[in-house]
Formats: C-alpha cells, sequence, structure tokens
C-alpha cells in the first residue's frame, strides 16, 4: 500500500529587521517611489492617498502647529519611527519630543514619540488591526485614528502587553485632550474631521 507523502506547507514568508530594510533600499532593491512600511517584519505596499485623507493629514499638520509650541513637539508628518527590531511605520502625523537636530542624526525610537495619528478611510481595519498592535507593542503612549468613514477619531491609551487598556471614541461636538499636561489645548474633533 503506497504511504501518502507528508502535506507541503507554504514556506514562511520572509521577516526583514530595520537594518535589512535600510539596507535594500541603499541597494535599490526598494525604489524610492514605492510607498512601502515595514511592520513586523513584513514590507507592505500602502495604498495611494486620496484627496480626503490628504486634506485630513493638512488639516492635523495645521492644527497642531497652532496648538503645539516646538519647545513642547515636533509636528512629524508622514515621517518614519523606528520601531526595534522589525519595525518602521510611517504615521500620518507624529508629536515628538524636540531635539535640537530635528532627528536629523537618526529616526525617532519609541521613547521619542508624544502621539502617533494615522488617518484611515478605507484602510481602518489595517489600521486597527495591524498598526494599532504594533504601537501597543512598541509601548507608544498614545495613538488616534481618525475613521473618516465614520466621522470619529479612535483614541487608544495605556500600552499595556502588547494592547491598549483605553480605547475611547470621540465623535464631533466633543474635545480630545492632546497627550502632554504642558501642551494644555484640546482640540475640537469636528477641527480634526474638517465637519
Amino acid at each position: 500500500m503506497p504511504v501518502a507523502a507528508p502535506p507541503v506547507s507554504e514556506p514562511a514568508p520572509l521577516r526583514f529587521s530595520v537594518s535589512d530594510y535600510h539596507r535594500m533600499a541603499e541597494a535599490g532593491v526598494l525604489r524610492p517611489d514605492l510607498n512601502v512600511e515595514l511592520l513586523n517584519g513584513h514590507i507592505y505596499e500602502m495604498s495611494p492617498i486620496g484627496s480626503q485623507h490628504a486634506a485630513c493629514v493638512r488639516r492635523l499638520t495645521r492644527v497642531f502647529s497652532a496648538h503645539v509650541h516646538p519647545e513642547q513637539a515636533l509636528v512629524s508628518v508622514q515621517n518614519p519611527i523606528v520601531l526595534p527590531p522589525d519595525s518602521e511605520p510611517e504615521p500620518d502625523v507624529a508629536l515628538l519630543k524636540p531635539r535640537d537636530d530635528d532627528y536629523a542624526s537618526r529616526h525617532p525610537r519609541p521613547e521619542d514619540v508624544l502621539l502617533v495619528v494615522e488617518v484611515a478611510d478605507s484602510s481602518l481595519p489595517f489600521d486597527q488591526e495591524v498598526k494599532v498592535p504594533l504601537y501597543a507593542q512598541a509601548g507608544l503612549s498614545e495613538v488616534w485614528v481618525v475613521a473618516l468613514d465614520e466621522d470619529r477619531v479612535h483614541a487608544y491609551r495605556m500600552p499595556e502587553s502588547g494592547s491598549y487598556r483605553e480605547h475611547a471614541l470621540y465623535e464631533c461636538g466633543d474635545e480630545i485632550a492632546l497627550p502632554r499636561n504642558d501642551i494644555a489645548a484640546a482640540l475640537a474633533v469636528s477641527d480634526v474631521l474638517g465637519v
């Protein structure tokens, strides 16, 4: 009687470190025109940015810049944050601890990040299921996901054991406080959403 061959399993997907990712970019494997991010060791091609998404990022940049003094935080727009050992997301907006060199010598690390904001239209499930847990595992203290299709902001706070203990929802008419005591402003959610 013939013996059945063992099932053929799929090979495990390749995982890359942040240094692998940088070497690939330096070698031209990752072209500068590609919109990619390294998340949990995997390289994801990100969707093109639509006009509503872009408008929200511009609005957030304007609102944060009006409420946050450069000595309190730096407003960083669609720039990398290194989450060792194998992630380098590029959140839509981040508030960073100030540095004299504006992070010219290295990308920000988790301890440099005050707030990360992701703007979601069609990407809401990906942001909530992939990016938010990644930020929690890295210990980022606060993450906002601006859900354009829902007209609300999801705020995640208090990272613990790879997830956030607090998930609050803010809608038009609400205010959402910025994450540091020395930044006294609270933002109107309607200003964030543009409605």
